[in-house]
């Protein structure tokens, strides 16, 4: 009996556990997008007075408008962000006071369907958020986030992710976390 078969069988199971290796892979420790949150979403109702079990939200209900793609330089309305979020929107938002030259790296890597903004009372220094995942970072330099946009800037997560961010509305948070 030729060895040929058995040889091709033994190079097929080679190759297939070299790539199931690389389909299991676990991103790079450093990264820390390890450390990505994922919350499951029990509502997407539209509502004119939300309420999230996690600060940021991360999901669930959510005003009947959307927040408009873009940079803020102050707070903005949770309901509308929310909204973006379902469309497939990443939301970067920072600590206030965070260093201008952080928040400049931070819009500059933002993506087209994105939102940055300042945001009172974060776990750390600056949060990534899209639906349903979320990571928080050491700062505007923390390679986790890269990582995080790779991962989910693309909207996979979200119910809606071909909807955009782009022609929502501009509302800002009041300091009792209502719209203005």
């Amino acid at each position: 009996m030729s060895r040929a078969p058995w040889v091709a069988v033994g190079l097929a199971g080679v190759l297939a556990v070299g790539g199931l290796g690389a389909a299991i892979a676990v991103p790079d420790e450093e990264t820390s997008v390890n450390d990505v949150r994922a919350y499951t979403i029990t509502s997407r109702d539209h509502v004119l007075e939300p309420h999230w079990e996690t600060s940021p939200p991360a999901g669930g209900e959510h005003a009947p408008q959307w927040l408009a793609c873009g940079v803020y330089d102050r707070p903005v309305d949770e309901g509308l962000a929310v909204h973006a979020l379902e469309h497939g929107t990443v939301w970067i938002t920072y600590e206030p006071g965070l260093d201008e030259d952080d928040v400049a790296d931070l819009a500059r890597k933002l993506p087209a369907e994105g939102i940055l903004s300042p945001y009172d009372g974060l776990p750390g220094p600056v949060v990534a958020t899209v639906w349903g995942r979320q990571l928080v970072l050491t700062g505007a330099d923390d390679e986790g986030l890269d990582a995080f946009l790779e991962e989910y800037a693309d909207g996979h997560t979200a119910p809606e992710p071909m909807a955009s961010c782009a022609g929502g509305v501009v509302r800002y948070a009041t300091s009792a976390g209502t719209a203005a």
